[in-house]
């Protein structure tokens, strides 16, 4: 287990720097990640080494929580800053492209130590048995490995990793022990210069392991031999993920599991359509009674079932769909029941069938499949207590298939990260690479409380299609570097990748019930369509969370993106292509089976992501999937106004120019636009190549005005910063609500409030269509009676008239002087504001 001096004199000199400028505050981050991390290292037992170096190790993580600056600065908080790594070990730009692995990422360099094995190890004396295990030295910093009991060749094929920078000694020290009740016995050492050590770069091949002679303290060669690899590399070595990192040390059992990088695969999901059609010579146990029959579907946790049969006899109709989904390889069967309704709370099943799944038959496209007839069973229980299974001549006709045809949406509509159709018949050929790569987090806030100090270990979770990736976690750090680089195929630009960082709440292995959630420290999308190809963004994202308390940063991410596109013509087809695969649109799903089956689809994930090692648990995959976003919030509900605001505001600024246009605010500009009207009107054809060319040079204006950085999260797009506490609390309200009677009260009062504006609105829409339609519908005879005068008069003059003139006179008229105009509403306006309308039936 590591354990360097701390050196108190350094961090008196980073105090005193601290605020001179920006790049000396990243210099001492660095530095105080250095000094962090220098007291931890992978261990599978770390006691020994613990009670070795307990007391250094506190006074330490004191220097270090002083010189921890976590309250974010409130005059930059949520900016999106571009950054300046050195990718590559220097070999990227922001425009160039290499191909080469792990060139998004800092190059970090490591020692590695791969202990493969020991031989001939002598017994111990007095007991004649050996408990060997491996002790790795280097400076002030100890590794071991597993012990055995009584083994004189064992086996341990295992690699430690330490970083070089922070290694302060000339030599490895490589010892093999013997465990024993009071001092373990010390069987022999290999010692290595590190300035000796071979340097690998993948794809180089794996260097080989040698073997070595043991030596005693004084250098002379003693009994038994150990297999060691020795080697400099970086974080693409083929034995990064799986070695036993310094920042690892004190994570013990179970735990080291759960800190580990990992990239899972989401299950491939089905749409599953049960065609319900009809049944045929039920028994009812009351004969007497009409039966009232439905039938129940099951499919692991989802149950759904028809509506009560219109047929009151024993054999019903229903011919009704019901939608699942189903994931691969197909475990669960299909549990199908009929049931009758005896009484209001009991149902009396006459029968019940299991299909397994892997018979459905799975179709590309809406062609009817074929339909088969089941036989129910029945069980009945005997006079011993015993269940009897009753075969009788009841039967349900059923239509059954895996839709292929479908996308099975897992995530918001809004920002998929996935838009292909379920069978892989219909997936079009990818269309380029993107490559992420998670390099750093800076100024990450305590997110829990350990041995009195605030504490964070982060790890970055990231989702684009299938494909989700987590990465290393990093032990008590609130300047965490990952520096690890994931690639996706990407099929359409128009999809989001997610990327989301987290607080490892699980170091000591397995869940408990009710145990501590990992929590979120935030979010960033980034959707590709924004970015330029063979570009590699660099950019500092801030983290931002909404707690019921208010918005809050709680650090930020560095992170390096490359969308790389292999086609421009493929790319630039998929914008003529419907966004979703064509089932969606010839026979499309209704809104509340989109959303009944969204939601279980993220049932699916949460259960088949929580049982890989290390897991994805529930909370994470909820936050990345946005599962509660269709949940009301009225923060999101003025964001949305506002949204529609800004959309109507080109509208609006025209409008308003318009009117000034009318008004002769600027006299010079009514009389160009009146010369622009007639040369209009006289050569009708420039009309639409002129409304175009106006578009072509307002585009190509724009162009120098183009946003330069992906979008990021916006607060004030959110309402974040403006929202009231009371509000925040009801957005994080639990579903149903937990909240005391008379704030529930209150929202529900604020609720009608906002809900009677609404309603008033849709009445004011409602009463204008409905008075455009008592025109002609004679409701108030002497108003049907101008208007039908007005219409014959109307297509007499328009008749007579030419177009052209027609249209210079309507122009004019609009665009006449203020002299000629006044403030009162126009005769059309008062005709129609007259007409009758179906409020005045309203109760």
């Amino acid at each position: 287990m590591p354990n360097p001096n701390p050196n108190p004199n350094q961090n008196q000199n980073q105090n005193q720097n601290h605020n001179r400028n920006q790049n000396q505050n990243q210099n001492q981050n660095q530095n105080q990640n250095q000094n962090q991390n220098q007291n931890q290292n992978q261990n599978p037992n770390p006691n020994q080494n613990q009670n070795r170096n307990q007391n250094q190790n506190q006074n330490q993580n004191r220097n270090q929580n002083q010189n921890q600056n976590p309250n974010p600065n409130p005059h930059d908080d949520f900016s999106l800053k571009e950054t300046s790594p050195n990718l590559g070990g220097g070999r990227v730009s922001g425009s160039d492209r290499v191909a080469t692995a792990f060139d998004l990422v800092e190059q970090m360099q490591y020692l590695y130590i791969r202990v493969v094995k020991a031989k001939e190890l002598p017994p111990k004396e007095g007991t004649n048995s050996c408990d060997p295990y491996v002790e790795v030295k280097v400076g002030n910093y100890w590794g071991m490995t597993k012990h055995f009991e009584d083994r004189s060749n064992p086996e341990w094929n295992q690699v430690f990793a330490f970083l070089k920078d922070r290694i302060q000694s000339l030599v490895v020290e490589v010892m093999v022990k013997d465990k024993d009740m009071g001092r373990d016995d010390f069987k022999g050492r290999v010692l290595f210069e590190i300035n000796e050590v071979p340097k690998r770069v993948p794809p180089d091949s794996p260097l080989a392991p040698q073997w070595y002679r043991l030596e005693n303290r004084i250098g002379d060669r003693v009994i038994g031999e150990l297999m060691l690899a020795v080697w400099m590399g970086t974080q693409a070595d083929e034995a990064y993920p799986e070695a036993w990192h310094l920042d690892a040390a004190a994570v013990t059992g179970d735990g080291v599991a759960n800190i580990r990088s990992k990239v899972y695969l989401s299950p491939k999901l089905w749409y599953l359509r049960v065609n319900v059609i009809e049944a045929q010579d039920l028994q009812p146990s009351d004969k007497n009674k009409p039966p009232d029959v439905f039938v129940k579907v099951v499919l692991g946790n989802v149950v759904l079932r028809t509506k009560n049969s219109q047929s009151k006899n024993i054999n019903p109709m229903w011919n009704e769909d019901l939608m699942f989904v189903a994931a691969e390889p197909f475990e669960e069967h299909l549990v199908l029941s009929v049931e009758d309704k005896v009484a209001p709370n009991r149902d009396e099943v006459l029968g019940k069938c299991v299909i397994p799944l892997q018979n459905v038959e799975r179709r590309l496209d809406y062609k009817p499949v074929d339909s088969r007839w089941y036989n129910l069973e029945k069980h009945v229980v005997t006079e011993g207590g015993q269940r009897r299974e009753v075969r009788f001549a009841s039967r349900v006709h059923l239509r059954i298939c895996l839709d292929g045809g479908y996308h099975v949406l897992d995530e918001s509509t809004q920002h998929s990260s996935d838009l292909r159709a379920t069978a892989k018949q219909l997936w079009r050929p990818s269309i380029g690479v993107l490559e992420l790569g998670i390099l750093n987090a800076q100024g990450l806030l305590p997110m829990k409380s350990k041995d009195g100090r605030g504490t964070t270990d982060a790890y970055c979770v990231a989702k684009y299609g299938q494909k989700w990736i987590r990465s290393r976690t990093i032990i008590d750090s609130f300047n965490p570097k990952w520096n690890e680089q994931y690639t996706w195929e990407v099929f359409d630009p128009c999809t989001v990748i997610t990327i989301g960082v987290f607080d490892n709440c699980h170091l000591q292995g397995v869940d408990k019930v009710g145990g501590p959630k990992d929590s979120r420290i935030g979010k960033v999308r980034i959707r590709l369509s924004t970015l330029e190809t063979d570009r590699v963004y660099t950019h500092s994202y801030p983290l931002i969370v909404l707690q019921s308390s208010g918005v809050k940063k709680m650090g930020e991410i560095q992170l390096a993106v490359r969308f790389t596109c292999s086609s421009l013509l493929n790319m630039l087809q998929m914008y003529s292509q419907p966004l979703l695969p064509k089932m969606h649109y010839i026979h499309p799903l209704s809104v509340y089976q989109l959303d009944s089956l969204r939601h279980q689809s993220s049932q699916i994930v949460f259960v088949r992501l929580s049982r890989a090692e290390p897991p994805l648990r529930k909370e994470v995959v909820e936050y990345m999937l946005d599962v509660g976003s269709h949940l009301w919030s009225l923060r999101r509900s003025n964001a949305n106004v506002a949204r529609i605001a800004g959309v109507l505001s080109g509208l609006t600024a025209f409008s308003r120019w318009f009117d000034q246009i009318c008004t002769w605010k600027n006299p010079f500009t009514t009389v160009l636009i009146h010369i622009l009207f007639l040369i209009l009107v006289i050569h009708p054809q420039m009309i639409l190549s002129t409304i175009f060319l106006y578009l072509l040079l307002i585009g190509i204006w724009n162009y120098r005005l183009k946003p330069r950085h992906p979008p990021h999260m916006d607060i004030k797009l959110s309402h974040a910063d403006t929202t009231r506490a009371d509000e925040l609390d009801e957005e994080f309200d639990t579903f149903p609500t937990s909240r005391q009677v008379d704030a529930v009260r209150m929202r529900y009062d604020r609720l009608r409030m906002i809900a009677s504006r609404m309603q008033t609105v849709l009445g004011d829409l409602a009463t204008q269509g409905e008075r455009f339609h008592n025109l002609l519908g004679w409701r108030d005879p002497r108003a049907t009676a101008l208007f039908l005068t007005f219409c014959l008069i109307a297509s007499v003059v328009l008749y007579v008239t030419p177009f052209r003139v027609l249209m210079v006179l309507v122009g004019f008229y609009m665009l006449r002087h203020p002299r000629f105009r006044h403030k009162l509403p126009s005769l059309p306006l008062n005709f129609f504001r007259r007409l009758p309308a179906k409020a005045d039936s309203l109760l």
